[in-house]
């Protein structure tokens, strides 16, 4: 008869798992002897593509409509997500390893991806790839952990209360970190005490968990807010594990390592002073687990950033940092307080739409065209809906979407210019970069 049971436990499932450990929900992508669960969307249902998963190789298709039973090959659940997510739980208690999480409203892909490269000098470190950091991400992640992993780093991302809490839950980490905490979903979170009340689940789940957390001593918001379980704290303090401070910011941030009483200069190739902290917790958590001082300096200097995050680039006579990954009030402000405090001329400001902001939208997009005007910042070209109806000097240029600006561009192209790309990911902003 094959599995056409609901009644199959999670071991046995597992045991499908350990035969064939490569996880998949999207018919898109290689699957050749992998398990295939049949996730539902707003818009898709997975159940209508157990047949092409088994045509290209799945070894087993879990599903949660009885209708689209065929063989031994399917498996029937209640619930295909909540089995996904079960399975992952059941994979991370296998694993006597250090599992971090890190969650924050900005930096935390890029301090993840900075601890993974430290990390890694010393141990075989899995990761979260990309941003999978929601209810699907983080059970794909923990199950792309492999038998042999001596670490593993989670990201964890947050749009409501409690989110947090039910991710932690399923990775069940033993050492935490919160880069920040700002305004950002502030819809979902039904404002700013929301945000701080979801992101510091995590310091909450490791206070009852005898965890460990990793703490930037100088944010007095996670500072009081961080309970009573083991702390290690990095900072500008000079009475914290690992301190520094910011030798240059101007085109590259370079940092000065404290470690121990040997000061260390890390170059790095990251644009921004808000990266700061983030190479302070990297060094911070690599000092913890042992790896040596010179490495971790080589490994942060050799970090390159990606996919849109704070990228530098130059075109033709003009210098871009691309920050067009996401925006939120907070992210905003820190990359513009940056652009602001260069010494650079002929600076130009392109902006997009904040996104999920809900009451505050308005307020939030009036406060961003204050602070250019403040710090008299001449080029802006703000684009979409919400920044149109922003109030805003003549000669700040606005555009109904992103198609619109490159128009404009194609015949007004900048020259020998500064120019900072901030804007939510929906905004697609990347696109004019073929007009600059």
């Amino acid at each position: 008869m094959g599995f056409f049971c609901k009644n199959m436990k999670i071991e046995q499932l597992y045991d499908h798992y350990l035969n064939y450990p490569k996880v998949s929900t999207d018919t898109r992508s290689d699957l050749e002897d992998s398990l295939f669960f049949a996730l539902k969307g707003k818009s898709f249902d997975g159940n209508d593509f157990v047949g092409e998963a088994l045509a290209k190789g799945a070894a087993y298709c879990v599903i949660d409509n009885p209708e689209v039973y065929r063989n031994e090959q399917t498996i029937l659940v209640d619930n295909v997500l909540e089995t996904l997510q079960q399975l992952a739980n059941h994979h991370r208690r296998q694993l006597s390893i250090p599992v971090l999480a890190i969650t924050g409203t900005n930096g935390k892909t890029t301090t993840k991806e900075l601890i993974n490269a430290v990390l890694s000098q010393t141990y075989r470190v899995s990761s979260s790839v990309g941003n999978l950091n929601n209810h699907i991400g983080v059970p794909l992640t923990l199950l792309s952990i492999p038998q042999n992993a001596e670490i593993a780093v989670i990201e964890m991302g947050a749009n409501h209360v409690g989110e947090i809490d039910f991710l932690c839950r399923i990775a069940e980490p033993n050492f935490g970190l919160i880069t920040n905490i700002g305004k950002a979903h502030l819809e979902g979170f039904g404002g700013f005490e929301g945000v701080i009340r979801t992101k510091t689940e995590l310091y909450r789940y490791l206070e009852q968990h005898s965890g460990t957390a990793f703490i930037n001593g100088d944010d007095d918001m996670l500072f009081l807010r961080s309970g009573n379980m083991k702390k290690v704290f990095y900072g500008k303090r000079s009475d914290v594990s690992v301190s520094g401070h910011i030798e240059k910011r101007e085109l590259f941030l370079s940092v000065q390592l404290n470690v121990d009483d040997e000061k260390y200069s890390i170059h790095t190739q990251l644009v921004g002073s808000y990266n700061f902290y983030n190479v302070l917790a990297a060094a911070c958590v690599g000092h913890y687990f042992k790896i040596p001082e010179s490495n971790i300096v080589a490994a942060i200097e050799a970090y390159h950033p990606h996919n849109m995050r704070s990228q530098v680039k130059k075109i033709k006579n003009n210098y871009v940092i691309i920050d067009s990954y996401n925006a939120n009030p907070s992210s905003m402000n820190s990359a513009l307080t940056n652009f602001f405090e260069t010494s650079k001329s002929n600076k130009i400001v392109i902006l997009g739409d904040m996104l999920e902001l809900g009451d505050w939208s308005e307020e939030e997009h009036e406060n961003v065209v204050k602070l250019l005007v403040r710090h008299k910042i001449k080029k802006a070209y703000l684009v979409g809906e919400l920044f149109e109806k922003a109030p805003k000097p003549n000669h700040y240029l606005s555009f109904p979407n992103v198609e619109a600006l490159r128009d404009y561009l194609e015949k007004s192209r900048p020259k020998n210019a500064y120019i900072l790309i901030k804007g939510s990911r929906v905004m697609q902003l990347e696109k004019v970069l073929e007009s600059l």
